[in-house]
């Protein structure tokens, strides 16, 4: 009564996957990172949680399996030749926001409450940024789902 506890066991898992145009694309787990760059082979995949400022953006393996419930960019290849500035990592902080609120609220399943998802930039102890994500159901508690974002210009 008031709880909803299947919530989690009856969604479908997925990766969030970030395009080049900021639009979010939702992808059902197990998923290879070759089948979606079959659409797009001018761009590579890479996991928001190994980018980091000053350092070189590096592509997931063809043969890699997307995990669900993280956040990943489509990123041109031209990128896998500089390091990351901090513009860079704020640009893709600005459009994974964007695109996550354009989601919506999602209905769960088992109870028909909306899931709210909202996000943050916060600095972190080790000088880094982070992007927190935060998923909670309506008048629910939430949990928090950090992410190691840098910024990228738009070209």
């Amino acid at each position: 009564m008031g709880i909803c506890t299947s919530c989690d066991s009856t969604s479908v898992a997925t990766a969030k996957l970030i395009l080049q145009d900021g639009k979010l694309q939702e992808i059902p787990c197990p998923v290879k990172v070759s089948r979606l760059l079959q659409n797009n082979p001018s761009s590579f995949i890479c996991n928001s949680d190994d980018m980091e400022f000053d350092d070189f953006v590096s592509a997931i393996n063809d043969d890699d399996e997307l995990q669900p419930d993280q956040l990943y960019f489509a990123l041109p290849m031209s990128w896998l030749k500089r390091p990351l500035r901090a513009e860079d990592m704020a640009s893709l902080a600005v459009k994974a926001t964007a695109a996550l609120m354009r989601g919506g609220a999602k209905r769960c399943g088992c109870c028909g409450r909306g899931v709210v998802k909202t996000t943050r930039i916060v600095d972190a102890d080790d000088g880094g940024r982070r992007l927190i994500l935060k998923r909670r159901a309506k008048g629910g508690r939430g949990r928090d789902f950090t992410t190691n974002l840098s910024a990228v210009p738009e070209e």
